[in-house]
């Protein structure tokens, strides 16, 4: 649905994508047939590897400082306890070296892993947003939503807006968002995304009402795998991000933007925020 202010104003574009197509519409599908499947299966494996990625970066964090800790009490011990004191020492030799060890496994283990999608490369070319944005919502309507009974509305500007940055990554984060908004709303509900550019930055938001039992209905249909949406109903800690958005995250930075997720409260609206600048830094 297209809707104009007068000759003196803005031309304002609103699209409104319900969970069934109408019949005689003209909008083309965003992936057909098999094609559809098989980027859908695409994107569930790209987010599952950018959420592992995620899980240890998380794990090499929370690990190292405690390690850290323990070893620097070590050495303090060691100046307080007897040398002469043989038990003592080799109490406090093992500490270090259990210590020693565990950075090791870190290092060698979760670091090298995670070295896969540590350094986020772009393959950068100018796109206008509109077409990218219509296309994205259209894939997770036929995807998903049509099936949940979910509606999904377009509230937008854009027209013919462009940005500098890696198209498939962009679409990829924007999927993710509205695919996860409706994976946690309830049948007959409705996700709205609002999508506009400023002078500089493109924004997408994705607000939904909070339904944390859809999330793991297994009467529903559901592309995010089971671990990751019973991960994302658990309480956060400030600043973090349930893990399966981890995608959205690493795309946004790695573009220069950011991305934040609203608390998941029964009953309550969240929204999902990206923040993407429309030109290479």
């Amino acid at each position: 649905m297209l809707a104009s202010h007068s000759n003196h104003e803005p031309l304002i574009r609103m699209s409104i994508v319900t969970t069934h197509s109408p019949a005689g519409s003209s909008e083309e599908p965003g992936v057909p047939g098999n094609a559809a499947s098989e980027r859908a299966a695409r994107l569930c494996a790209q987010t599952a590897l950018f959420m592992r990625d995620h899980v240890l970066s998380l794990v090499s964090h929370d690990l190292r400082s405690p390690l850290n800790a323990i070893h620097s009490w070590a050495y303090v011990l060691e100046r307080k306890v007897d040398g002469a004191d043989a038990t003592a020492q080799r109490a406090l030799a093992g500490i270090r070296s259990g210590v020693e060890q565990q950075v090791q496994l870190l290092e060698s283990i979760v670091d090298t892993t995670r070295a896969e999608t540590k350094n986020l490369a772009l393959d950068r070319e100018r796109f206008e947003l509109r077409p990218l944005v219509d296309t994205t919502v259209i894939d997770v309507r036929d995807m998903l939503a049509q099936q949940r009974g979910v509606r999904l509305m377009l509230e937008t500007p854009l027209a013919a807006e462009q940005l500098d940055g890696d198209r498939e990554r962009v679409a990829a984060a924007l999927w993710l968002m509205l695919t996860f908004a409706t994976e946690a709303s309830a049948q007959h509900s409705t996700v709205v995304l609002e999508t506009r550019a400023d002078t500089s930055m493109w924004h997408a938001v994705a607000t939904f009402t909070a339904a944390p039992d859809a999330l793991e209905d297994a009467s529903l249909p559901h592309l995010l795998e089971m671990f990751a949406r019973r991960q994302a109903c658990e309480p956060r800690e400030s600043g973090r991000i349930a893990w399966v958005l981890a995608l959205c995250k690493r795309v946004a930075e790695a573009h220069e933007g950011a991305f934040e997720q609203g608390e998941l409260v029964d009953g309550q609206p969240v929204k999902l925020s990206l923040r993407i600048p429309l030109n290479a830094g």
